[in-house]
């Protein structure tokens, strides 16, 4: 057999010193740099000191035994390759050093070339590994690193649909200066209540983006309609009443607005069926609608208008109570009560304070961890 050129580093572990001489002398003769150890523990001693390419142990030792020498040394030193030393009789032990990380075992008595050959094998193995282990880890690295860039794209394309959610209310402000500050509230407001209902993250921002763009129909309806300051006629009423449907038509074009768009449709819908553009009745009415009704109602009366002050939030609160089960689902009312009105106070003064551009506290809030309603906390 061929002389080895690059010299591969042999640690020959065995009690009997006649046993070690032998295969050192021989290990040495084809190329390897062959060391010996005449117990386990001054084996393991030896391996602090210097790697080893391929550990031969005998199975048979006193004090550690082999298989209790195997366990340690392969745990510390993984990228070493063993062999076991082993009689007939002991070929269930020699099966067990293999489980335990060995790449053979080799029967007594020793044939040297059949040791040789043993070795070559072995480290054939760990060199696979290795490179196995390499390119796994490479690999995670791949991952984790396309991982990072898709997250970051992620939060190019979220900057992306706040964006556009920004521009489709500042189109709207355009026509009615009053919706921006009322579209940030009822939003806010809304994913309050969502949350104390339980709803998942992907719902929290669905109801949010539907409730800020919930009148942007509006800017399909007239000046002379939508800017009157004195009551509606029955037909200017009547076209008013299609803000929703042209909403919807707008919304439900853009991808990402999909699951919003049924809010802007249904944000007028009323929990007893009298509500408009469908009649829809009862839990008919998409769920996000159901909770847009109660933070509309409550942003409507806690807020000035041209022909009145804001009103307290207890008469608010009292009229919400009252159409429980008319106008607002009484699930929904429920969960309203409660969260604490301090809850509502906050919000109005974030959006005073906030109000307008994509730093508003809607965007930085639209899908939070859900609260399940009468968790602690609430």
């Amino acid at each position: 057999m061929e002389t080895i050129a690059a010299k591969e580093r042999v640690l020959v572990v065995d009690d009997e010193l006649t046993v070690c001489s032998v295969l050192s002398e021989g290990l040495l003769s084809k190329g390897y740099d062959c060391r010996t150890s005449l117990s386990g523990e001054e084996a393991l001693k030896l391996m602090r000191q210097e790697p080893f390419d391929v550990v031969i142990a005998d199975l048979r030792m006193p004090g550690m035994s082999g298989l209790e020498f195997m366990e340690k040394a392969h745990k510390q030193y993984p990228r070493s390759a063993f062999l076991m030393l082993t009689g007939e009789h002991d070929i269930g032990q020699g099966i067990q050093a293999m489980k335990l990380g060995a790449a053979d075992y080799l029967l007594k008595p020793l044939r040297f070339e059949a040791i040789v050959a043993g070795i070559e094998q072995a480290l054939r193995m760990k060199r696979l590994e290795i490179e196995l282990e390499a390119h796994r880890h490479n690999l995670e690295q791949m991952v984790a690193q396309r991982t990072r860039q898709l997250q970051a794209a992620m939060r190019r394309i979220e900057m992306t649909y706040d964006e556009t959610l920004a521009a489709l209310g500042a189109a709207l402000d355009l026509r009615d200066a009053e919706t921006a500050g009322h579209s940030q509230r009822v939003s806010r407001y809304c994913l309050e209540i969502a949350k104390a209902v339980g709803c998942s993250s992907e719902q929290l921002k669905q109801i949010g983006r539907g409730a800020y763009l919930h009148d942007i129909g509006k800017i399909g309806i007239p000046d002379a309609i939508l800017l009157k300051k004195g009551k509606l006629t029955a037909e200017e009423t009547r076209v008013m009443q299609e803000h929703a449907r042209i909403g919807y038509d707008m919304v439900c074009r853009i991808a990402f607005l999909a699951g919003a768009a049924e809010i802007v449709l249904t944000h007028q819908e009323r929990y007893d069926g009298t509500g408009y553009p469908q009649g829809l009745m009862g839990e008919d009415i998409p769920l996000g609608a159901r909770i847009f009704a109660v933070a509309d109602t409550l942003d409507a009366m806690t807020s000035d208008r041209p022909y009145r002050r804001a009103l307290p939030f207890a008469a608010a609160k009292a009229e919400i109570i009252r159409e429980s089960g008319r106008q607002f689902d009484p699930k929904i009312v429920e969960a309203f009560l409660s969260i604490p009105e301090q809850v509502w106070e906050n919000i109005r003064r974030e959006v005073q304070t906030h109000r307008g551009g994509t730093k508003d506290p809607l965007f930085t809030t639209i899908s939070p961890e859900p609260k399940r309603m009468g968790a602690p906390g609430d």
